[in-house]
């Protein structure tokens, strides 16, 4: 069988001679940042270790950007951040066991959030290989095992001329609809052997496309035309395939009310009509979504928050549009169409017929009513006090990553994020530890705006060294840190279920006069203060740090 090659692009006399004649000095580290840049890679995430450092070595001869933070799991929490922002593959360069070890709770976080994080660990020389136990620093028996629950895929590099194609396989598996993180493994030896391949060029790594089947489009369009009570749930998976202005289209088409979950944040519009915001942890919303007819769940799994906690049974016909095959029915019964979310909301918006419920918006003032009275009964005015502070100071473009602390879990059903893709959490796999190096990433990714991250000062120990960073690279970021001297969250958990917390309460430091000892500027604020403060903060180039000391209280759950 004969092939033609007439359309691939023709090297030039110049272009073939570099071929043949490869620069001298070149090792498998090369190789690694060549594929990288011929990928479009543009920045990297990482942290140095002896196996590594022939990948670290190359990075001085490449092009790329090398952000470089203080420990892995935050280097990993700022990949996780700029694959989100930008939707392009983020990669971190880790080194060999306790390394790439600790960067598994980050890994984590950026699958439960779809993230395209591509991790390249390098390994112990070849000879180490196998399970032999021969006593090299780092040696595990099988450190591929321990990621394998948590990305992907896998691709292990055994010689120098398998590591482009590695590396491309993995960012086509890192971009392919669900995003995620993979895990490329190359041994200490093959990134330090000398080469002599050629440069690597331009490489072709396209994600597939997956598009939902036409009989599938064909049902749920009938069902959602014919609905009497159609409401949307739109989940994470419409963020990142960019499909709020497709579910915006199909919502208002078939007069359905939306509402999105924590991941969802900002997919449709706060203020619209038919939007019943986030308020998911509400027994009144619950309701609502259980009297639909017929409900379409887009890039949601239901899981354990979006469906108030497992407290949600859905009366009517279920539609669930999902990019993780998965998670398809893996909670409730549905007419599970696997799609990426933009893809199928394009195919539905053709297919559905227009439908007017006039009484539509009027059900949604009813069901918002209802969940702004139950907060009021409650007296938790310095919460949304200090809820729209932080809002009020924000602009609108400057995206914001919130840690695991209550003033995040107020955030996720009362934020409005008033744009899609600028307000995240850890939410996915819960770790403590991802406000602030997250918002590392999202501004090396941007410099040009200002980025926010929120976190307690339980949360805040877990990343305090990376103000180092922020410093050194000089970031435009404000991390607001809520003190209220303990796990918040916790303490309430335990006092609600126990009489009384234990293991909660912490002594940490002084947040402010630590914060100028790494070069950043910080003010301690008040609630009152709290909007002035933080919008001065923002406004201003480099990092900086807003203290606020304040006990926080959660609003009652609906679930127990």
């Amino acid at each position: 069988m004969s092939h033609d090659h007439d359309d691939r692009p023709q090297l030039t006399p110049a272009q073939a001679a570099a071929v043949l004649t490869p620069p001298s000095g070149r090792n498998g580290g090369d190789l690694v940042v060549e594929s990288l840049q011929g990928l479009g890679a543009t920045t990297v995430f990482g942290l140095p270790g002896q196996h590594a450092l022939g990948m670290f070595d190359a990075l001085r001869r490449s092009c790329l950007s090398y952000v470089g933070l203080r420990v892995e799991n935050n280097a990993g929490f700022a990949a996780d951040a700029y694959g989100r922002i930008t939707g392009e593959v983020a990669p971190l360069l880790l080194s060999t066991g306790p390394g790439a070890l600790t960067s598994l709770a980050a890994l984590q976080e950026a699958a439960a959030a779809s993230a395209p994080v591509l991790a390249i660990s390098s390994q112990i020389p070849t000879a180490g290989l196998g399970g032999g136990r021969h006593g090299y620093l780092h040696e595990l028996r099988d450190q591929q095992a321990s990621v394998r629950d948590i990305v992907k895929s896998v691709h292990t590099v055994r010689s120098a001329s398998q590591i482009p194609s590695a590396i491309a396989a993995a960012w086509e598996s890192a971009l392919t609809a669900p995003h995620g993180p993979v895990w490329v493994e190359i041994p200490q030896d093959v990134l330090l052997a000398g080469t002599t391949l050629p440069v690597v060029s331009a490489m072709d790594a396209t994600p597939r496309e997956l598009y939902p089947r036409p009989e599938l489009t064909i049902a749920a369009a009938h069902l959602l035309s014919n609905a009497e009570r159609p409401v949307i749930i739109a989940g994470g998976g419409v963020v990142r395939s960019d499909a709020s202005g497709k579910l915006l289209a199909l919502a208002e088409k078939i007069d359905a009310p939306v509402v999105t979950t924590f991941g969802g944040k900002g997919a449709f519009p706060w203020e619209h009509p038919l939007s019943l915001r986030s308020w998911l942890e509400d027994r009144h919303t619950t309701d609502f979504l259980e009297d639909a007819d017929v409900l379409l769940v887009v890039g949601s799994g239901l899981g354990e928050l979006s469906s108030n906690y497992h407290t949600f049974r859905p009366r009517g016909r279920v539609i669930q549009i999902e990019a993780d095959a998965g998670k398809l029915e893996s909670n409730h019964p549905a007419l599970g169409i696997h799609s990426d979310a933009r893809e199928a909301l394009a195919d539905l918006l053709e297919a559905v017929e227009p439908r007017e419920d006039a009484g539509a918006a009027e059900r949604v003032r009813t069901v918002l009513e209802k969940v702004r009275v139950r907060i009021d009964a409650q007296e938790l005015t310095l919460e949304q006090q200090v809820l729209a502070a932080v809002r009020e100071a924000l602009p609108d473009a400057s995206p914001s990553f919130w840690d695991m602390t209550i003033l995040a879990y107020w955030a996720w059903s009362a934020f409005d994020a008033r744009r899609p893709n600028t307000m995240h959490s850890a939410q996915g796999a819960g770790g403590l530890g991802y406000g602030f190096p997250a918002a590392i990433g999202a501004a090396a990714a941007d410099p040009t705006t200002p980025v926010l991250a929120v976190s307690g000062d339980g949360g805040a120990m877990y990343s305090i060294a990376e103000l180092a960073t922020a410093r050194q690279y000089d970031l435009p970021l404000t991390w607001l840190i809520v003190d209220d001297g303990g796990y918040g969250i916790l303490r309430e958990y335990m006092t609600g279920a126990f009489g009384e917390a234990s293991a909660t309460e912490l002594s940490r430091p002084d947040f402010v006069a630590l914060a100028e000892s790494f070069g950043v500027p910080a003010v301690r604020t008040t609630p009152e203060s709290l909007a002035a403060d933080l919008g001065k903060a923002l406004a201003e180039p480099g990092p900086s740090v807003v203290v606020l000391p304040a006990l926080l209280r959660m609003f009652e759950p609906t679930h127990l």
